[in-house]
């Protein structure tokens, strides 16, 4: 691809690469970056989370939380949002996730991809990368890439994993916000890592100041991630394609099918290199600016190995010569290559995704297998990014007229996940199913149909049936015991099945009984697991219903209750003793899919924060609440009184994050299957699985029964 170059070229001043990663509490550089691709920006973990304000070393997934980055271009600096693509967090040399500050002098992992919101055309290029190796004298610069910052350093060891590199008594030293910026060789032309940490010198315990020098100290030593390191990590992170080189396959079907039309479609070269400047701007690329024009295989090369290429390319030829796009389409369907989206249609999608709440997001895979019944496997345990490339390569499988064109799958899809958006993200995602199709040349009935689909999907959605119930009513009792009153709902109302309120159980003993009515409703509806709602007072919340035992002497299978089924807890005394929360408990149930989320973590939050919280987000249908546990309680109660219909926690003695945190990835809905499935890998690997989560679900379209419950001594 002569024409066209994907890379830097090795006159471009260096101090270019440096992008600069911005903190949003202050606009301060909390590091720097290199880029990998036209819109994929290399980093480590740890500037990320500075940036955001998160520990240094936190390993948790930013998830969707935009970073600002800056980059150079030859008229001045970009300002831009990204989002994290791949994540690796660091994690110390034997595998432990957590890195200690101050403790451990070098770890492995720390590693972001940033997914910038749109190609930066007007930079330098992605430079070429080598091999970091002892010897090589190399330059840093600082994350605001100030001319003056640069510092030159020399690769003073290096195993392939950390290189450290020594800086000279004079010029500037490698520091803070150096972190995640290019190691550049001038030697090489090439970038041969990048900057990650620098050995400070002591502390004088007394005063806490860097101790006065002393030839004994290190001085400006630092080390980085090698390239080797960069590559391997990022390829078993599933990340290769962003820096596997991109040379035509000469085998390629495509390849001398679309050069004889690009020849036949553009013969004029004038009229070619117009194109190729138009082409090479959406993707990203650089291309000459000596009067030349690509010539009609380099235009072809390029269209078998950039994969947004051919669909910018349609972009471009549609507004002078709308007939030939169905021939350029048609032919490259014979490559693997090409992806449906131009670069313009990606950024347009992936913004309104990112404008999604996340519980309406979560529901993407629900969609998937919705609109494609017929479609081969997804990928498992892929993001939202990963997902739509999936669905780019799928042809669609529905015809609306004998010689319509095919409705593509990610257009299908993307109607299916209209109908579960908010109006105004529902509104944008079908005008932008509309322009898709129109640059398509698919006709508007054939979307309609797809449309319609949808609309009837939703209507199923909204007619489904809740899996059954069993609700027990749990009291205390003396001697450990407890008294049972239980119902099951199979979809037709509740039906009582025991009111002895004089016997009582013990744990053994009620989870027997439980896992005998469980047993029967089971079989009544073997496609759904029953859900076990334990109706309790204040006082019963943290109850360990979803621990309890049925293995009896004789019996092979232990029989834990949270184990095999959902088990939620609710408390609907609170919410008595606070009536005038009742519509808003509706409404916020109502909501569930759509919602917003709260989280309340440490330091812990007032009771009159908690209140003015709840009370200024009034869509919340979901709260989080990690705290110590001894403000954890009061929240939790104030939540529920409120009418917040979910409320996830640990009730574990001491703070435990980890299974709250393992449940924001799960959708609102889910949230009872996958409490359950915590619960279940929690006795297979209790180390790795050391919470013990507690879900209230209050569901305000299912009946509760007249409970008996103590009356609590005063409201919330």
């Amino acid at each position: 691809m002569g024409w066209f170059r994907s890379t830097a070229p090795g006159t471009a001043d260096p101090r270019r690469l440096v992008a600069s990663v911005a903190r949003i509490r202050d606009g301060r550089s909390a590091g720097a970056g290199v880029l990998l691709t036209p819109d994929q920006l290399l980093t480590c973990a740890h500037v990320v989370n500075d940036a955001l304000g998160r520990d240094l070393f936190a390993t948790r997934h930013p998830a969707r939380e935009p970073v600002r980055v800056s980059l150079q271009g030859p008229t001045g600096t970009r300002r831009l949002e990204a989002r994290t693509r791949f994540w690796i967090p660091p994690r110390r040399l034997d595998g432990v996730p957590e890195v200690r500050a101050g403790r451990d002098p070098e770890w492995l992992g720390d590693l972001a991809v940033l997914q910038l919101d749109e190609p930066h055309a007007d930079a330098t290029a992605p430079p070429h990368w080598q091999p970091m190796k002892e010897g090589q004298v190399l330059r840093a610069w600082h994350g605001t890439g100030l001319r003056s910052s640069f510092a030159d350093v020399e690769v003073t060891a290096c195993d392939g994993t950390i290189g450290y590199v020594d800086g000279a008594c004079t010029g500037m030293p490698i520091g803070p916000a150096y972190s995640g910026g290019p190691l550049w060789s001038a030697v090489q032309q090439a970038v041969v890592g990048i900057v990650a940490a620098h050995i400070m010198p002591p502390e004088d315990p007394a005063t806490g100041l860097p101790a006065p020098f002393s030839s004994q100290h290190v001085a400006r030593r630092s080390w980085g991630i090698p390239w080797q390191r960069v590559e391997s990590e990022l390829r078993a992170a599933g990340a290769g394609r962003l820096f596997d080189g991109r040379e035509p396959d000469p085998d390629d079907p495509a390849l001398p099918v679309l050069t004889d039309l690009i020849e036949t479609l553009v013969p004029s070269p004038t009229l070619r290199a117009d194109y190729g400047r138009a082409v090479a701007d959406r993707c990203g690329l650089g291309y000459r600016d000596d009067g030349s024009a690509p010539t009609p295989e380099e235009f072809a090369q390029l269209l078998v190995t950039e994969p947004k290429a051919l669909a910018a390319m349609t972009e471009v030829l549609r507004r002078q010569d709308p007939s030939s796009v169905a021939r350029l389409l048609a032919a490259g369907q014979l490559s693997r290559t090409p992806r449906l989206l131009s670069p313009l249609e990606h950024r347009k999608l992936r913004r309104i995704l990112d404008s999604l709440p996340e519980a309406v997001l979560g529901r993407l895979p629900e969609a998937v297998r919705a609109a494609l019944p017929l479609a081969a496997a997804l990928p498992a345990g892929e993001g939202t990014e990963e997902m739509i490339d999936h669905l780019e390569c799928l042809l669609g499988d529905s015809r609306a007229e004998t010689e319509g064109l095919r409705v593509p799958g990610l257009l299908r899809v993307m109607e299916y996940m209209a109908v579960l958006c908010p109006s105004a993200q529902q509104a944008g995602l079908r005008l932008w199913c509309d322009g898709v199709a129109e640059r398509l040349g698919i006709p508007r009935s054939a979307l309609r149909e797809r449309r319609s689909d949808a609309d009837d999907w939703a209507v199923a959605l909204a007619a489904r049936t809740a899996p059954p119930r069993v609700l027990v009513e749990v009291t205390g009792a003396p001697g450990d015991r407890y008294r049972l009153r239980v119902w099951c709902d199979e979809g037709a109302g509740l039906r009582q099945l025991s009111d002895d309120g004089g016997v009582t159980y013990s744990r053994a003993e009620a989870a027997r009984e439980l896992l005998r009515v469980l047993e029967s409703a089971h079989r009544g509806s073997p496609d759904r697991r029953p859900v076990v709602e334990a109706v309790v007072d204040r006082a019963g919340l943290n109850l360990p219903i979803d621990e309890w035992e049925g293995q009896g002497p004789d019996d092979l299978v232990p029989g834990v209750l949270g184990a095999e089924y959902p088990v939620v807890v609710n408390c609907p005394e609170l919410l008595r003793r606070n009536e005038r929360f009742v519509p808003d408990w509706h409404r916020r149930w109502g909501r569930l899919d759509s919602g917003s989320t709260l989280l309340f973590s440490d330091p812990a939050p007032g009771q009159r924060e908690v209140y003015g919280t709840l009370m200024d987000r009034l869509d919340a249908v979901r709260v989080t609440v990690d705290v110590q546990p001894g403000a954890r309680d009061g929240i939790v109660q104030l939540c529920l009184a409120v009418g917040i219909p979910v409320v996830l926690w640990d009730r574990g003695p001491v703070q435990e994050p980890h299974a709250v945190g393992r449940m924001a990835e799960v959708t609102t809905r889910e949230l009872p299957e996958g409490t359950r499935t915590y619960r279940a890998k929690a006795l297979q690997r209790p180390g790795e699985f050391p919470g013990r989560p507690v879900l209230a679900w209050a569901d305000a379209d299912r009946a509760a029964p007249m409970l008996l419950l103590s009356e609590p001594e005063e409201s919330i």
